[in-house]
């Protein structure tokens, strides 16, 4: 005879989402009339230590960085061992807005003429920046700082792309809002390279600020896939850098290329070696 079928196991019906453990989820109304769910990651030590304040992290474009960034904090920050545990907060998408829609918005700082064409969408609002940025220091640093316990003195913001352009614009416009930038491709090329022409107008920040630059070593132009078509993004960091590290600037500048890396794959390994650099944990380090 031949062999019974093994059995299916009959499973519970799927659930519509996936939760993370030691996450919730705010929501913050912009007077504009518009709403923002707000993510915040605890560290997983958070409730046994009452009277410790934690560094904030902030992390643009949170559909994809904040459950990255939260596994980069628990795995390889080892508790506080190789990274400092620190609160993470992600800024997701306006609510009712696509990812495209809501980040193409507010996280640029001006409404370009659409040349070339191709590095710009039709369907899409640009120029929110300043709205946006007024909204994270009006309403949401204040409310995770008055509900948490954060340590204001050490905010770190860490963005990519179109993310890297609004920390850029944070910078230049009202540094002190962070302690630390981590610029991960910042698109400088935008409106024809509008944030590197306001820099000689540039808010210089009350305390000593650092700014970590990166670009995969894929991000300039030469023949073959993985590199850029349109946008020496290397020579925008390079230029950008000599830009912020100016006398009397007050900045602490590394613009560092991560060789094997483009556009798309850069980020997991920015945010890695960023973090270890700005929130050392206790040590000794241990690799697993």
């Amino acid at each position: 005879m031949p062999a019974a079928a093994p059995a299916v196991a009959e499973a519970a019906p799927a659930q519509p989402y996936v939760a993370l453990p030691d996450t919730q989820t705010l929501r913050v109304h912009d007077p504009a009339g518009r709403d923002y769910p707000i993510w915040v990651a605890l560290p997983a030590g958070y409730a046994e230590h009452p009277q410790k304040r934690y560094p904030v992290l902030y992390v643009t474009d949170a559909l994809y960085s904040f459950p990255l960034v939260r596994s980069v904090r628990n795995l390889v920050g080892q508790q506080g061992q190789n990274i400092e545990d620190f609160i993470l907060v992600g800024l997701p998408p306006q609510e009712g807005l696509t990812s495209k829609q809501s980040r193409s918005r507010d996280y640029t700082p001006s409404n370009p003429a659409r040349i070339p064409a191709d590095y710009y969408s039709s369907d899409v609002t640009y120029g929110g920046a300043a709205h946006y940025r007024d909204f994270l220091a009006r309403q949401v640093l204040p409310l995770v700082d008055a509900r948490y316990r954060t340590d204001a003195a050490r905010r770190t913001f860490a963005g990519h792309s179109y993310g890297a352009l609004f920390g850029a614009y944070v910078l230049t416009t009202q540094p002190d809002l962070f302690s630390t930038y981590i610029l991960s491709s910042p698109s400088l090329w935008f409106d024809q390279g509008l944030l590197p022409r306001l820099q000689e107008a540039a808010v210089i920040p009350a305390q000593p600020t650092r700014v970590l630059l990166s670009v995969g070593g894929y991000e300039t132009i030469k023949p073959g896939p993985r590199y850029s078509t349109g946008n020496d993004m290397l020579r925008q960091a390079a230029d950008f850098t000599a830009q912020l590290q100016r006398p009397g600037r007050n900045l602490q500048v590394d613009n560092v290329v991560i060789d094997g890396e483009d556009h798309l794959t850069v980020y997991p390994r920015v945010i890695t070696r960023a973090l270890l650099d700005v929130l050392p944990g206790e040590g000794p380090y241990t690799g697993g």
